[in-house]
């Protein structure tokens, strides 16, 4: 029996079972999940319905994440699988669907931040520039963008271990990628406790 997407051989809502009169069509297929985890890019083109084509990946390890508050995006490494809500089997087996909260690599943005306010996040420091080197105008440039500008303090700790919480956006299944955003405030603390009480359980 194929897999179907039909919902003919469900009870009603009254609870009455439907009649089979006809089989199954060829616009209610469906295909086996992907399970994408992390590993070498691997990615395998699948066609679809009226010629078109699915990216379906099976190993990704790098994607997009985004930091909301500053309105950076940039290409992070997946570490990771950390928490999922759908099924506790994915973080150990650290695969990658919508919705999954990942660790990545926090370099790339702590070196877009040095490089955007010329000031200091983590101990590792690669792309400050000595004030010295500076001239009035690219001074003023970086006062003016530290003015009113505060990273949360839960969140500038996490630069000190290297890695980022995110949320994956996109279906890595459908899309052949795994980009997301960064988790942030109320967000981030949320997530943050799930992750603890989930660790609590384990001991």
């Amino acid at each position: 029996m194929g897999i179907t997407r039909s919902n003919l051989h469900k009870r009603t809502k009254s609870g009455a079972k439907q009649t089979t009169f006809r089989k199954k069509k060829k616009y209610e297929l469906g295909r086996p999940s992907s399970h994408t985890k992390i590993g070498d890019f691997r990615v395998r083109p699948v066609r679809v319905r009226g010629g078109n084509y699915k990216s379906r990946a099976l190993r990704l390890d790098y994607g997009n994440f985004s930091w909301g508050s500053e309105g950076c995006a940039t290409k992070s490494r997946i570490v990771n699988v950390v928490y999922n809500a759908t099924n506790n089997e994915f973080v150990r087996t650290n695969t990658l669907t919508k919705g999954t909260i990942v660790l990545v690599d926090a370099a790339p943005f702590r070196k877009w931040y040095e490089r955007y306010y010329n000031e200091k996040i983590a101990h590792t420091t690669t792309e400050l520039r000595e004030e010295s080197s500076l001239n009035d105008a690219e001074k003023a440039k970086f006062a003016r963008r530290r003015e009113h500008h505060h990273v949360a303090d839960d969140f500038k700790k996490q630069f000190l271990t290297g890695r980022l919480l995110a949320k994956i956006a996109s279906r890595p299944g459908q899309t052949g990628r795994a980009d997301g955003v960064l988790l942030e405030g109320p967000e981030f603390n949320f997530y943050q406790k799930k992750i603890k009480t989930k660790k609590g359980k384990k001991h």
